[in-house]
């Protein structure tokens, strides 16, 4: 099978979506592998790295798309991109569809086989790809509510740890999963009080067992979570809702009980926020400020780390997209139900619930589209 590693397009995204390690293994398999020039320059690989590795290196984008079978991307295809994608095409990447309208009518025009890496699931309910992001974004969540809590950014001016006699900074984590965990960690190394809120008991029982004791993990309820947030100094929103549209938890009204300067971190964003308030933002323009309230709502957080993010996201997705490529996307799918479960617009069928259920589409079993390929 032809690979096509594209160069990122979206604004300040300086991630690659394959190591030229991962080509090397590609090539092993049999496979040939075309990388855009200049694709991984801002994640530290130069093309002759890719060269070295048996990549060919293609001038444009179009050459790609005109060429590969499989289309690697690390986010989702922006609209310049749109129509270049060809029917039967296998488009493998972080699509966030349930926040993307455009995007997903433009897949279903395209016919395409579109494999998202954040619905791969498996059996145990795990999402092995996105949980390497996940962790990269949960422990930045905390980076960047400390920065900007300091008063020359806009913040309360406090010190998360606290010192000596003067008590630390609070911070609210609503979720328990893989980006709220990492948060937690990193804001009780700081020294923080941490609240971490999720709704699941089993969950909460387990965090309890493994934190520190500065951290306070909550059965989450709007009651609690109105009581916390008007104490917090820092709000970091990690809910996830496997590839459906994150709820709001945190309303524009709420927003009048919290602190001035006080920092609200969506990690969210990807799938439309969980902060009622929350907007996309750049990491060049990362914040703004409603009510007084500082918002960090940058849609692509691992991408300020992107040699460390790129080599996690390889690690975790070269062993499916060498499955796919060895086997096709239909056997891939038969074979594996991880890989089944990553598929979200497939021959112009919307074939993932949530992303049907959050725009309103109509759903079509992936096993029905595989009867009929």
């Amino acid at each position: 099978m032809i690979v096509g590693i594209l160069k990122e397009i979206k604004t300040e995204e300086n991630r690659v979506s394959m190591t030229p390690s991962g080509v090397e293994v590609l090539l092993e398999h049999g496979h040939s592998v075309l990388v855009e020039r200049g694709a991984g320059v801002g994640s530290g690989f130069q093309d002759q790295h890719y060269v070295e590795s048996g990549a060919e290196i293609a001038e444009r984008a179009e050459d790609i798309f005109a060429r590969a079978e499989m289309i690697l991307h690390v986010k989702e295809p922006m609209p310049s991109e749109y129509d270049l994608i060809r029917q039967g095409q296998i488009l493998f990447t972080y699509l966030h569809l349930a926040a993307e309208e455009q995007l997903t009518h433009a897949l279903m025009r395209s016919k395409s086989v579109c494999i998202a890496y954040e619905t791969i699931q498996k059996a145990e309910g795990s999402l092995p790809l996105l949980t390497p992001m996940s962790e990269v974004a949960g422990r930045m969540s905390i980076q960047q509510g400390a920065k900007y809590l300091e008063k020359s950014q806009g913040g309360y001016g406090v010190l998360l740890g606290g010192v000596p006699g003067v008590d630390p900074g609070t911070v609210v984590i609503l979720g328990g999963g893989v980006a709220g965990m990492q948060a937690a960690k990193m804001a009780c190394g700081l020294g923080a009080k941490v609240h971490i809120l999720d709704v699941n008991l089993d969950r909460l029982r387990y965090l309890s067992d493994v934190m520190p004791k500065n951290c306070f993990p909550v059965m989450s309820s709007p009651s609690v979570l109105r009581d916390l947030i008007a104490m917090a100094d820092v709000v970091v929103g990690a809910v996830l809702l496997p590839g459906a549209r994150a709820p709001r938890l945190i309303t524009k009204d709420m927003l009048a009980t919290m602190k001035p300067g006080a920092v609200l971190v969506d990690v969210a964003i990807d799938q439309g926020g969980c902060f009622e308030t929350s907007k996309p933002t750049t990491h060049s323009e990362p914040i703004f400020e409603e009510d007084r309230v500082v918002h960090y709502c940058v849609a692509n957080m691992p991408a300020a780390v992107p040699r460390t993010s790129t080599l996690a996201l390889t690690n975790a997705t070269l062993p499916y997209t060498v499955e796919i490529a060895n086997k096709g996307w239909q056997e891939a799918m038969e074979e594996n139900e991880e890989i089944k479960a990553g598929a979200n617009v497939v021959d112009g069928a919307v074939t993932y619930r949530a992303v049907a259920d959050a725009l309103s589409l109509d759903y079509t079993p992936v096993d029905r589209v595989l009867a009929r390929a």
